[in-house]
Protein backbone atom coordinates (compact mmCIF):
# COMPACT_ATOMS: atom_id res chain seq x y z
CA UNK A 1 0.00 0.00 0.00
CA UNK A 2 1.17 3.79 -0.52
CA UNK A 3 -0.12 7.31 -0.36
CA UNK A 4 -1.42 8.70 -3.42
CA UNK A 5 -2.26 12.59 -3.51
CA UNK A 6 -4.21 15.25 -5.41
CA UNK A 7 -4.21 18.90 -5.36
CA UNK A 8 -7.57 20.80 -3.43
CA UNK A 9 -8.25 23.28 -1.54
CA UNK A 10 -9.28 22.44 2.02
CA UNK A 11 -12.82 23.30 3.10
CA UNK A 12 -11.44 23.86 6.63
CA UNK A 13 -9.03 26.47 6.29
CA UNK A 14 -9.45 27.61 2.77
CA UNK A 15 -5.47 26.47 2.14
CA UNK A 16 -4.61 24.84 -1.58
CA UNK A 17 -2.92 21.35 -0.18
CA UNK A 18 -2.48 17.72 -0.75
CA UNK A 19 -5.97 15.35 -0.10
CA UNK A 20 -4.33 11.87 0.65
CA UNK A 21 -5.49 8.39 -0.59
CA UNK A 22 -4.13 5.07 0.73
CA UNK A 23 -3.85 2.85 -2.61
CA UNK A 24 -3.07 -0.86 -3.12
CA UNK A 25 -2.27 -2.20 -6.09
CA UNK A 26 -3.03 -5.53 -7.75
CA UNK A 27 -3.54 -8.08 -10.93
CA UNK A 28 -7.14 -8.35 -12.28
CA UNK A 29 -8.38 -11.61 -14.04
CA UNK A 30 -6.60 -10.33 -17.36
CA UNK A 31 -2.97 -9.48 -15.33
CA UNK A 32 -2.93 -5.95 -15.67
CA UNK A 33 -1.80 -4.35 -12.97
CA UNK A 34 -4.66 -2.07 -11.63
CA UNK A 35 -5.35 0.18 -8.43
CA UNK A 36 -8.04 0.51 -5.89
CA UNK A 37 -8.69 3.15 -3.05
CA UNK A 38 -8.64 1.08 0.70
CA UNK A 39 -8.79 4.30 2.90
CA UNK A 40 -9.92 8.08 2.18
CA UNK A 41 -6.78 9.56 4.95
CA UNK A 42 -7.62 13.03 4.14
CA UNK A 43 -5.13 15.99 4.10
CA UNK A 44 -2.40 15.39 6.45
CA UNK A 45 -0.68 18.29 6.56
CA UNK A 46 1.51 17.61 9.14
CA UNK A 47 3.60 14.95 8.28
CA UNK A 48 6.81 15.02 6.90
CA UNK A 49 7.78 12.54 4.03
CA UNK A 50 9.65 10.03 5.84
CA UNK A 51 6.43 9.63 8.41
CA UNK A 52 3.99 9.32 5.64
CA UNK A 53 7.10 6.83 3.83
CA UNK A 54 7.31 4.85 7.54
CA UNK A 55 3.18 4.93 8.14
CA UNK A 56 2.16 2.74 4.53
CA UNK A 57 5.14 0.78 5.47
CA UNK A 58 3.98 -0.07 8.95
CA UNK A 59 -0.03 -0.71 7.29
CA UNK A 60 1.13 -3.30 4.59
CA UNK A 61 2.99 -5.13 6.90
CA UNK A 62 0.49 -4.90 9.47
CA UNK A 63 -2.23 -5.92 6.95
CA UNK A 64 -0.13 -8.74 5.20
CA UNK A 65 0.59 -9.78 8.68
CA UNK A 66 -2.71 -9.69 10.50
CA UNK A 67 -2.93 -13.70 11.37
CA UNK A 68 0.65 -13.46 12.73
CA UNK A 69 0.35 -10.99 15.54
CA UNK A 70 3.83 -12.18 16.78
CA UNK A 71 5.35 -11.29 13.74
CA UNK A 72 7.78 -8.08 14.03
CA UNK A 73 6.57 -4.97 12.38
CA UNK A 74 8.67 -2.41 11.16
CA UNK A 75 10.24 -0.61 14.63
CA UNK A 76 9.18 3.49 15.68
CA UNK A 77 9.26 5.20 18.40
CA UNK A 78 7.51 8.30 16.32
CA UNK A 79 4.19 8.51 18.84
CA UNK A 80 2.72 10.60 16.06
CA UNK A 81 3.60 7.83 13.06
CA UNK A 82 1.89 5.20 15.76
CA UNK A 83 -0.98 7.29 16.05
CA UNK A 84 -2.17 7.29 12.76
CA UNK A 85 -0.76 3.91 11.90
CA UNK A 86 -3.72 2.47 14.58
CA UNK A 87 -6.35 4.86 13.47
CA UNK A 88 -6.05 3.98 9.87
CA UNK A 89 -6.04 0.54 10.59
CA UNK A 90 -8.63 0.68 12.74
CA UNK A 91 -10.78 2.26 10.43
CA UNK A 92 -9.61 0.05 7.46
CA UNK A 93 -10.95 -2.64 10.07
CA UNK A 94 -14.49 -0.57 10.94
CA UNK A 95 -15.34 -0.29 7.17
CA UNK A 96 -14.41 -3.75 6.46
CA UNK A 97 -11.47 -2.61 3.61
CA UNK A 98 -9.48 -5.70 4.57
CA UNK A 99 -10.61 -9.24 5.83
CA UNK A 100 -9.38 -9.82 9.31
CA UNK A 101 -10.91 -12.75 10.90
CA UNK A 102 -9.70 -12.76 14.81
CA UNK A 103 -9.69 -15.97 17.56
CA UNK A 104 -12.23 -13.85 19.44
CA UNK A 105 -14.76 -13.49 16.78
CA UNK A 106 -14.54 -17.43 15.85
CA UNK A 107 -15.16 -18.67 19.23
CA UNK A 108 -18.21 -15.94 19.47
CA UNK A 109 -19.51 -17.47 16.16
CA UNK A 110 -19.45 -21.21 17.34
CA UNK A 111 -21.07 -19.86 20.63
CA UNK A 112 -24.31 -18.62 18.21
CA UNK A 113 -24.26 -22.44 16.73
CA UNK A 114 -22.41 -20.97 13.52
CA UNK A 115 -19.71 -22.98 11.95
CA UNK A 116 -17.53 -20.67 9.36
CA UNK A 117 -15.43 -22.58 6.88
CA UNK A 118 -13.74 -21.51 3.98
CA UNK A 119 -14.60 -22.13 0.79
CA UNK A 120 -12.68 -22.78 -2.38
CA UNK A 121 -14.21 -20.51 -4.89
CA UNK A 122 -12.93 -22.17 -7.92
CA UNK A 123 -14.35 -25.19 -7.06
CA UNK A 124 -18.35 -23.85 -7.14
CA UNK A 125 -20.45 -25.08 -9.58
CA UNK A 126 -23.67 -23.48 -10.79
CA UNK A 127 -26.07 -25.90 -12.64
CA UNK A 128 -30.03 -24.48 -13.75
CA UNK A 129 -29.19 -20.92 -12.42
CA UNK A 130 -32.35 -18.56 -13.28
CA UNK A 131 -33.42 -15.19 -13.16
CA UNK A 132 -36.04 -14.41 -10.20
CA UNK A 133 -35.76 -10.42 -9.04
CA UNK A 134 -37.88 -8.92 -11.52
CA UNK A 135 -40.41 -12.03 -11.66
CA UNK A 136 -41.42 -12.07 -8.57
CA UNK A 137 -41.84 -8.02 -8.36
CA UNK A 138 -44.25 -8.44 -11.37
CA UNK A 139 -45.90 -11.31 -9.85
CA UNK A 140 -46.19 -8.86 -6.72
CA UNK A 141 -48.09 -6.21 -8.83
CA UNK A 142 -50.07 -9.05 -10.22
CA UNK A 143 -51.94 -9.81 -6.66
CA UNK A 144 -52.27 -6.16 -5.97
CA UNK A 145 -53.83 -5.37 -8.73
CA UNK A 146 -56.22 -8.91 -8.11
CA UNK A 147 -55.81 -9.80 -11.77
CA UNK A 148 -56.15 -13.70 -10.75
CA UNK A 149 -59.70 -13.03 -8.92
CA UNK A 150 -60.72 -11.16 -12.00
CA UNK A 151 -60.01 -13.69 -14.71
CA UNK A 152 -61.72 -16.30 -12.79
CA UNK A 153 -64.83 -14.20 -12.41
CA UNK A 154 -64.64 -14.80 -16.57
CA UNK A 155 -64.79 -18.36 -16.02
CA UNK A 156 -60.76 -19.19 -16.77
CA UNK A 157 -59.73 -22.06 -15.68
CA UNK A 158 -56.57 -22.81 -13.40
CA UNK A 159 -54.84 -23.86 -16.44
CA UNK A 160 -55.51 -20.31 -18.66
CA UNK A 161 -54.91 -17.59 -15.39
CA UNK A 162 -51.65 -19.36 -14.70
CA UNK A 163 -50.71 -19.29 -18.17
CA UNK A 164 -51.60 -15.65 -18.68
CA UNK A 165 -50.03 -14.68 -15.55
CA UNK A 166 -46.65 -16.37 -17.46
CA UNK A 167 -47.18 -14.46 -20.07
CA UNK A 168 -48.14 -10.86 -18.46
CA UNK A 169 -44.69 -11.59 -16.30
CA UNK A 170 -42.74 -12.49 -19.20
CA UNK A 171 -43.85 -9.13 -21.65
CA UNK A 172 -43.23 -6.82 -18.53
CA UNK A 173 -39.62 -8.57 -17.66
CA UNK A 174 -38.53 -9.56 -21.20
CA UNK A 175 -40.41 -8.16 -23.74
CA UNK A 176 -39.95 -9.82 -27.18
CA UNK A 177 -41.82 -12.44 -29.60
CA UNK A 178 -43.57 -15.98 -28.12
CA UNK A 179 -40.78 -17.59 -30.17
CA UNK A 180 -38.06 -15.72 -27.93
CA UNK A 181 -40.37 -15.52 -24.87
CA UNK A 182 -40.42 -19.70 -24.88
CA UNK A 183 -36.94 -20.13 -25.16
CA UNK A 184 -36.52 -17.51 -22.44
CA UNK A 185 -38.87 -19.18 -20.24
CA UNK A 186 -37.31 -22.36 -20.73
CA UNK A 187 -33.41 -21.45 -20.53
CA UNK A 188 -33.70 -18.16 -18.50
CA UNK A 189 -36.53 -17.39 -15.87
CA UNK A 190 -37.91 -18.85 -12.85
CA UNK A 191 -41.41 -17.49 -13.59
CA UNK A 192 -43.05 -20.89 -13.91
CA UNK A 193 -41.76 -21.56 -10.37
CA UNK A 194 -43.82 -18.41 -8.95
CA UNK A 195 -46.84 -18.87 -10.96
CA UNK A 196 -47.24 -22.83 -10.15
CA UNK A 197 -47.02 -23.46 -13.96
CA UNK A 198 -45.60 -26.47 -15.57
CA UNK A 199 -42.54 -25.58 -17.75
CA UNK A 200 -43.33 -28.44 -20.17
CA UNK A 201 -46.60 -26.85 -21.17
CA UNK A 202 -44.59 -23.56 -22.99
CA UNK A 203 -45.21 -23.33 -26.22
CA UNK A 204 -44.63 -20.40 -28.63
CA UNK A 205 -48.46 -21.94 -30.24
CA UNK A 206 -49.77 -21.29 -26.33
CA UNK A 207 -48.83 -18.50 -25.57
CA UNK A 208 -50.29 -16.70 -29.18
CA UNK A 209 -53.54 -18.34 -27.69
CA UNK A 210 -53.65 -17.00 -24.56
CA UNK A 211 -52.84 -13.55 -25.94
CA UNK A 212 -55.94 -13.62 -28.15
CA UNK A 213 -57.83 -14.77 -25.17
CA UNK A 214 -56.60 -11.68 -22.98
CA UNK A 215 -57.51 -9.67 -25.62
CA UNK A 216 -60.57 -10.78 -26.03
CA UNK A 217 -61.14 -9.14 -22.99
CA UNK A 218 -59.17 -5.90 -23.12
CA UNK A 219 -62.26 -3.87 -22.35
CA UNK A 220 -63.33 -5.28 -19.11
CA UNK A 221 -59.78 -5.93 -18.08
CA UNK A 222 -58.76 -1.88 -18.84
CA UNK A 223 -61.87 -0.90 -16.73
CA UNK A 224 -60.72 -3.32 -13.71
CA UNK A 225 -57.43 -2.01 -13.95
CA UNK A 226 -58.71 1.42 -13.86
CA UNK A 227 -60.69 1.21 -11.05
CA UNK A 228 -58.40 -1.08 -9.25
CA UNK A 229 -55.39 1.26 -9.38
CA UNK A 230 -57.20 4.36 -8.46
CA UNK A 231 -58.51 2.24 -5.57
CA UNK A 232 -54.57 1.20 -4.36
CA UNK A 233 -53.24 4.85 -4.50
CA UNK A 234 -56.31 7.06 -3.74
CA UNK A 235 -56.29 8.57 -7.17
CA UNK A 236 -59.66 10.42 -8.37
CA UNK A 237 -58.98 10.83 -12.13
CA UNK A 238 -59.48 14.93 -12.14
CA UNK A 239 -56.88 15.10 -14.86
CA UNK A 240 -56.66 12.77 -17.96
CA UNK A 241 -54.22 13.07 -20.85
CA UNK A 242 -54.95 11.94 -24.39
CA UNK A 243 -52.14 11.17 -26.56
CA UNK A 244 -51.20 9.17 -29.93
CA UNK A 245 -48.57 7.31 -31.60
CA UNK A 246 -48.19 5.08 -34.37
CA UNK A 247 -46.18 1.91 -35.69
CA UNK A 248 -44.92 0.20 -38.84
CA UNK A 249 -45.30 -3.12 -39.93
CA UNK A 250 -42.36 -4.32 -42.12
CA UNK A 251 -44.30 -7.22 -43.67
CA UNK A 252 -47.10 -6.43 -46.53
CA UNK A 253 -49.95 -7.02 -44.62
CA UNK A 254 -51.89 -7.48 -47.27
CA UNK A 255 -55.06 -9.17 -45.70
CA UNK A 256 -55.40 -6.31 -42.40
CA UNK A 257 -58.48 -3.94 -41.62
CA UNK A 258 -56.29 -1.76 -39.62
CA UNK A 259 -52.84 -1.76 -41.00
CA UNK A 260 -53.02 1.26 -43.77
CA UNK A 261 -50.58 3.84 -45.62
CA UNK A 262 -50.56 7.32 -43.37
CA UNK A 263 -48.26 9.89 -42.13
CA UNK A 264 -45.47 8.19 -39.77
CA UNK A 265 -43.99 9.44 -37.22
CA UNK A 266 -40.66 7.47 -37.66
CA UNK A 267 -40.38 8.76 -40.94
CA UNK A 268 -41.61 5.35 -42.58
CA UNK A 269 -44.10 6.47 -45.20
CA UNK A 270 -43.13 2.89 -47.30
CA UNK A 271 -44.98 0.88 -44.82
CA UNK A 272 -48.43 0.69 -43.92
CA UNK A 273 -49.30 2.01 -40.40
CA UNK A 274 -51.70 1.75 -37.40
CA UNK A 275 -52.11 4.12 -34.46
CA UNK A 276 -52.20 3.67 -30.93
CA UNK A 277 -54.33 5.85 -29.15
CA UNK A 278 -53.41 5.76 -24.74
CA UNK A 279 -55.69 8.04 -21.99
CA UNK A 280 -53.64 8.12 -19.40
CA UNK A 281 -53.21 9.80 -15.99
CA UNK A 282 -50.84 12.11 -14.30
CA UNK A 283 -49.25 9.74 -12.03
CA UNK A 284 -49.25 6.94 -15.46
CA UNK A 285 -51.36 4.56 -15.52
CA UNK A 286 -53.03 3.61 -18.31
CA UNK A 287 -57.14 4.26 -18.43
CA UNK A 288 -57.84 3.18 -21.87
CA UNK A 289 -56.61 2.21 -24.94
CA UNK A 290 -57.05 1.54 -28.74
CA UNK A 291 -55.64 0.42 -31.89
CA UNK A 292 -56.91 2.50 -34.87
CA UNK A 293 -56.38 2.56 -38.85
CA UNK A 294 -52.94 3.69 -39.64
CA UNK A 295 -54.53 6.71 -41.94
CA UNK A 296 -56.79 8.33 -39.12
CA UNK A 297 -56.13 11.36 -38.75
CA UNK A 298 -55.11 12.61 -35.63
CA UNK A 299 -57.90 14.75 -34.66
CA UNK A 300 -60.30 12.54 -35.86
CA UNK A 301 -59.78 9.93 -32.96
CA UNK A 302 -60.62 12.16 -30.12
CA UNK A 303 -64.71 11.59 -30.12
CA UNK A 304 -64.57 8.02 -29.90
CA UNK A 305 -62.11 7.79 -27.07
CA UNK A 306 -64.41 10.38 -25.01
CA UNK A 307 -67.87 8.68 -25.47
CA UNK A 308 -66.16 5.48 -23.62
CA UNK A 309 -64.11 7.54 -21.20
CA UNK A 310 -66.55 7.70 -18.70
CA UNK A 311 -66.85 4.07 -18.75
CA UNK A 312 -63.36 3.30 -19.14
CA UNK A 313 -61.63 5.41 -16.25
CA UNK A 314 -63.34 4.72 -13.22
CA UNK A 315 -66.11 5.17 -11.08
CA UNK A 316 -65.36 8.50 -9.61
CA UNK A 317 -68.07 11.31 -10.68
CA UNK A 318 -65.95 14.15 -10.60
CA UNK A 319 -65.97 16.33 -13.18
CA UNK A 320 -62.02 15.64 -15.18
CA UNK A 321 -59.98 17.68 -17.08
CA UNK A 322 -58.76 16.39 -20.32
CA UNK A 323 -55.50 17.15 -21.71
CA UNK A 324 -54.81 17.01 -25.43
CA UNK A 325 -52.00 18.48 -28.08
CA UNK A 326 -52.37 20.88 -30.52
CA UNK A 327 -52.64 18.63 -33.17
CA UNK A 328 -55.99 17.17 -31.45
CA UNK A 329 -57.17 20.44 -30.45
CA UNK A 330 -59.70 21.70 -33.43
CA UNK A 331 -62.34 23.80 -32.90
CA UNK A 332 -64.79 21.09 -32.62
CA UNK A 333 -63.27 18.43 -30.52
CA UNK A 334 -62.96 21.01 -28.16
CA UNK A 335 -66.78 21.48 -28.42
CA UNK A 336 -67.35 18.01 -28.49
CA UNK A 337 -65.47 17.61 -25.23
CA UNK A 338 -67.73 20.20 -23.31
CA UNK A 339 -70.96 18.77 -24.97
CA UNK A 340 -69.63 14.90 -23.37
CA UNK A 341 -68.91 17.48 -19.65
CA UNK A 342 -65.60 17.42 -19.40
CA UNK A 343 -63.45 19.99 -19.63
CA UNK A 344 -60.06 20.86 -21.39
CA UNK A 345 -56.35 21.98 -21.55
CA UNK A 346 -54.33 22.08 -24.50
CA UNK A 347 -51.90 24.14 -26.18
CA UNK A 348 -53.34 26.59 -28.66
CA UNK A 349 -53.37 25.73 -32.40
CA UNK A 350 -52.41 29.44 -33.67
CA UNK A 351 -50.15 32.10 -31.61
CA UNK A 352 -52.60 34.73 -30.27
CA UNK A 353 -52.16 38.05 -32.66
CA UNK A 354 -53.83 40.09 -30.56
CA UNK A 355 -54.97 39.87 -26.69
CA UNK A 356 -54.49 41.89 -23.48
CA UNK A 357 -53.16 40.97 -20.22
CA UNK A 358 -55.22 40.78 -17.71
CA UNK A 359 -56.29 43.54 -15.12
CA UNK A 360 -53.90 42.98 -12.17
CA UNK A 361 -52.12 39.48 -13.63
CA UNK A 362 -48.18 39.55 -13.04
CA UNK A 363 -45.60 37.76 -15.15
CA UNK A 364 -44.45 34.84 -12.81
CA UNK A 365 -41.44 33.17 -13.50
CA UNK A 366 -40.08 29.63 -12.84
CA UNK A 367 -37.94 26.70 -13.61
CA UNK A 368 -38.40 23.71 -15.44
CA UNK A 369 -36.97 20.29 -14.49
CA UNK A 370 -33.94 21.30 -16.23
CA UNK A 371 -33.33 24.84 -14.40
CA UNK A 372 -34.22 26.64 -17.77
CA UNK A 373 -36.82 29.85 -17.12
CA UNK A 374 -39.93 30.01 -17.93
CA UNK A 375 -42.46 32.90 -17.77
CA UNK A 376 -46.02 33.05 -17.57
CA UNK A 377 -48.81 35.41 -17.80
CA UNK A 378 -52.48 35.16 -17.87
CA UNK A 379 -54.01 36.96 -20.61
CA UNK A 380 -57.70 37.47 -22.42
CA UNK A 381 -58.24 36.82 -26.22
CA UNK A 382 -61.30 38.38 -27.88
CA UNK A 383 -61.77 34.92 -29.62
CA UNK A 384 -63.63 33.67 -27.03
CA UNK A 385 -63.96 33.76 -22.91
CA UNK A 386 -60.70 30.76 -22.28
CA UNK A 387 -58.29 31.17 -20.02
CA UNK A 388 -55.55 32.19 -21.61
CA UNK A 389 -51.67 31.34 -20.65
CA UNK A 390 -48.74 33.41 -22.26
CA UNK A 391 -45.98 31.26 -21.58
CA UNK A 392 -42.23 32.34 -23.07
CA UNK A 393 -39.76 30.05 -22.67
CA UNK A 394 -35.68 31.05 -23.31
CA UNK A 395 -34.45 27.37 -23.69
CA UNK A 396 -37.71 26.97 -26.88
CA UNK A 397 -36.78 30.96 -28.34
CA UNK A 398 -33.14 29.47 -28.83
CA UNK A 399 -34.47 26.31 -30.33
CA UNK A 400 -36.99 27.85 -32.36
CA UNK A 401 -34.44 30.39 -33.64
CA UNK A 402 -31.50 28.33 -34.13
CA UNK A 403 -34.50 26.33 -36.69
CA UNK A 404 -35.86 29.04 -38.07
CA UNK A 405 -32.36 30.41 -39.56
CA UNK A 406 -31.41 26.62 -40.51
CA UNK A 407 -34.61 26.98 -42.07
CA UNK A 408 -34.41 30.57 -43.76
CA UNK A 409 -30.89 29.15 -44.97
CA UNK A 410 -32.03 26.46 -46.66
CA UNK A 411 -35.12 27.97 -48.39
CA UNK A 412 -32.98 30.90 -49.54
CA UNK A 413 -30.60 27.82 -51.14
CA UNK A 414 -33.38 26.83 -53.08
CA UNK A 415 -34.51 30.16 -54.12
CA UNK A 416 -30.46 30.74 -55.51
CA UNK A 417 -30.83 27.37 -57.55
CA UNK A 418 -34.24 28.88 -59.02
CA UNK A 419 -32.27 31.99 -59.84
CA UNK A 420 -29.18 30.46 -60.95
CA UNK A 421 -31.21 27.68 -63.13
CA UNK A 422 -32.87 30.74 -65.41
CA UNK A 423 -29.25 31.66 -66.59
CA UNK A 424 -28.19 27.88 -67.58
CA UNK A 425 -28.25 26.19 -71.24
CA UNK A 426 -31.45 24.03 -70.55
CA UNK A 427 -32.32 25.50 -67.57
CA UNK A 428 -36.19 25.97 -66.18
CA UNK A 429 -37.32 29.15 -67.46
CA UNK A 430 -40.63 28.97 -68.71
CA UNK A 431 -42.81 31.26 -65.86
CA UNK A 432 -45.44 28.29 -65.00
CA UNK A 433 -42.31 25.84 -63.90
CA UNK A 434 -40.65 28.87 -62.10
CA UNK A 435 -43.75 29.18 -60.60
CA UNK A 436 -44.10 25.62 -59.74
CA UNK A 437 -40.94 24.84 -57.96
CA UNK A 438 -41.31 28.49 -56.19
CA UNK A 439 -44.77 26.96 -55.12
CA UNK A 440 -43.07 23.40 -54.13
CA UNK A 441 -40.31 25.45 -51.74
CA UNK A 442 -42.83 27.52 -49.79
CA UNK A 443 -44.91 23.93 -49.39
CA UNK A 444 -41.24 22.65 -48.35
CA UNK A 445 -40.54 25.45 -45.58
CA UNK A 446 -44.47 26.74 -44.62
CA UNK A 447 -42.94 27.97 -41.94
CA UNK A 448 -40.15 30.38 -43.89
CA UNK A 449 -41.64 31.14 -46.78
CA UNK A 450 -44.55 32.92 -46.10
CA UNK A 451 -41.90 35.96 -44.31
CA UNK A 452 -40.92 36.38 -48.27
CA UNK A 453 -41.62 38.16 -50.79
CA UNK A 454 -41.09 37.11 -54.09
CA UNK A 455 -41.16 39.24 -57.12
CA UNK A 456 -40.04 37.67 -60.89
CA UNK A 457 -39.60 39.26 -64.23
CA UNK A 458 -40.99 38.44 -67.01
CA UNK A 459 -40.56 38.37 -70.81
CA UNK A 460 -42.28 36.95 -74.06
CA UNK A 461 -40.55 34.55 -76.68
CA UNK A 462 -41.67 33.80 -80.41
CA UNK A 463 -42.25 30.17 -80.21
CA UNK A 464 -40.11 27.98 -81.90
CA UNK A 465 -41.07 27.80 -85.96
CA UNK A 466 -42.99 24.29 -87.33
CA UNK A 467 -40.83 21.26 -88.05
CA UNK A 468 -42.86 19.34 -90.85
CA UNK A 469 -43.86 20.88 -93.96
CA UNK A 470 -47.38 22.12 -94.25
CA UNK A 471 -47.62 22.38 -90.33
CA UNK A 472 -48.97 25.83 -89.65
CA UNK A 473 -47.18 28.09 -87.52
CA UNK A 474 -48.09 28.68 -83.74
CA UNK A 475 -48.89 31.92 -82.83
CA UNK A 476 -48.57 31.35 -79.06
CA UNK A 477 -45.63 33.61 -77.24
CA UNK A 478 -43.54 31.51 -74.52
CA UNK A 479 -43.13 33.16 -71.19
CA UNK A 480 -39.59 33.36 -70.26
CA UNK A 481 -38.65 34.67 -66.73
CA UNK A 482 -35.76 36.62 -66.75
CA UNK A 483 -35.22 36.74 -63.06
CA UNK A 484 -36.02 35.66 -59.19
CA UNK A 485 -35.71 38.33 -56.64
CA UNK A 486 -36.85 37.67 -52.98
CA UNK A 487 -36.85 39.49 -49.56
CA UNK A 488 -38.52 39.31 -46.51
CA UNK A 489 -41.66 41.15 -46.02
CA UNK A 490 -41.38 45.02 -44.59
CA UNK A 491 -41.61 45.23 -41.04
CA UNK A 492 -41.73 41.44 -40.18
CA UNK A 493 -39.64 39.77 -37.75
CA UNK A 494 -39.21 36.12 -38.38
CA UNK A 495 -37.99 35.67 -34.55
CA UNK A 496 -40.89 37.69 -33.12
CA UNK A 497 -43.20 34.43 -32.05
CA UNK A 498 -40.06 32.46 -30.92
CA UNK A 499 -40.31 30.97 -27.68
CA UNK A 500 -43.71 31.68 -27.00
CA UNK A 501 -46.23 29.49 -27.10
CA UNK A 502 -50.38 29.71 -25.20
CA UNK A 503 -52.33 27.32 -22.95
CA UNK A 504 -55.79 27.29 -23.89
CA UNK A 505 -57.97 25.67 -21.12
CA UNK A 506 -61.91 25.43 -19.97
CA UNK A 507 -62.58 24.97 -16.69
CA UNK A 508 -64.03 25.73 -13.77
CA UNK A 509 -60.86 26.87 -12.09
CA UNK A 510 -58.10 28.07 -12.77
CA UNK A 511 -54.75 25.28 -13.78
CA UNK A 512 -52.55 24.98 -11.04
Amino acid sequence: MYFKVSMRTNPATGVYCGYYRLVESYRNHCDRVCHRTILNAGYLDGLTTDQLNLIQKILTSKVANHDKPLFELPYTDDTTVLRHVDEFYQRMVAEKRIDVFTEKKENKSTKNGKDLQLIDLNSIRNKDVREVGAEWLSFQAICQLQIVPFLESLGWSEDQVRLAQTHIISRAVYPASELKTTRWIRENSAVCEITGLDIEQITKDRLYSISKKLYSEKDALEQHLSVRTNELFDIQDKIILYDLTNTYFEGRKQGSKLAKFGRSKEKRSDAKLVVLGLVINPEGFIKYSSILEGNMADSKTLEGMINKLRVKTSSSAKKALIVIDAGIATEENLKMILDNGYDYLCVSRSNLKTYNIEAGASTVSVTDNRKQKIELCRVKSDRNTDYYLKVESEAKELKERSMNEQFRSRFEAGMQQIADSLTKKGGVKQEDKVHERIGRLKQKYPSIGRYFDIETEVKEEAAPKWKKKGDEPDKKKNRIVTSVKWSVKEGVDINARSGVYFLREYSGQCVQ
